[in-house]
């Protein structure tokens, strides 16, 4: 009889997700079980591997599901800004002995010509966007913009999304491009300079992907106002898909 294969659940949600599942799938010691939260409406799912979409209800709910599932290994390569979802998986690996990593990638870097403002917080950054009313380009997920309608500045808005946001939590002005990278300098270029954008909004999500806008605001000499990441707790953690796949050896 074969030895049987250890299962690995991947939470997943970004391209270092999807990388990890193409290195994995035809694995004969790692079974993969992949996990979204459920944040994109219809996303694309791996093939060849187990799919499941959505919450584990907390901690004490994540360990239960660990548990049940005979889970062996816990790979959280979520988005660097699903904080909690990170320290819960780091928590409930802990609680159930079982080997953790995060896969972190790391964050963008200012360069000579960039016109960063740095800022720690959604309101930070509105505050950072001052009582002139501008034209910003606004990229940072569908979640974060009630308070930016609530903002009573009336700056004009281009919201790029993967999903199109609800209309309760859209701002006043407001254009939305439903679009998902990757995008490239030149395209970007062209829709900055096209829409006359005095500002960008964006958190720093450390994505080759979509750094393209930071390259075209650069060369624009655009103010790029840049969410910093939040705080996350000092847990195992690498920074490319093939240190994780080599802890995964490592752990067989």
């Amino acid at each position: 009889m074969g030895q049987k294969r250890k299962k690995l659940l991947l939470l997943g949600g970004t391209s270092e997700a999807s990388q990890l599942v193409n290195g994995l799938q035809y694995n004969g010691y790692i079974e993969v079980i992949f996990s979204l939260a459920g944040v994109t409406k219809n996303p694309v799912l791996p093939k060849n591997v187990m799919s499941r979409v959505g919450g584990f209800n907390g901690i004490t709910g994540l360990m239960t599901w660990l548990k049940d599932n005979q889970i062996d290994f816990l790979i959280d390569a979520t988005h660097p800004f699903a904080q909690q979802m990170s320290n819960h998986a780091w928590q409930a690996a802990q609680m159930c002995q079982i080997p953790f990593l995060n896969v972190q990638r790391p964050a963008w870097q200012k360069q000579d010509g960039d016109q960063w403002f740095e800022v720690n917080s959604i309101s930070e950054a509105i505050n950072m966007l001052g009582k002139k009313a501008l034209r910003i380009f606004l990229t940072i997920g569908s979640k974060n913009l009630l308070p930016f309608k609530k903002n009573i500045i009336p700056h004009h808005y281009w919201i790029r999304s993967i999903d199109k946001p609800d209309d309760t939590i859209l701002p006043s002005h407001a254009e939305v491009i439903t679009a998902k990278g990757p995008f490239d300098v030149q395209s970007e270029y062209d829709f900055l300079q096209r829409y006359r954008i005095e500002r960008i909004v964006t958190k720093n999500s450390g994505s080759e992907i979509v750094y393209a806008k930071i390259d075209a605001a650069r060369k624009l000499s655009i103010p790029v106002i840049m969410i910093q990441r939040p705080f996350i707790s000092q847990f195992p953690s690498v920074s490319t898909t093939d240190e994780a796949l080599q802890w995964l050896i490592e752990q067989l």
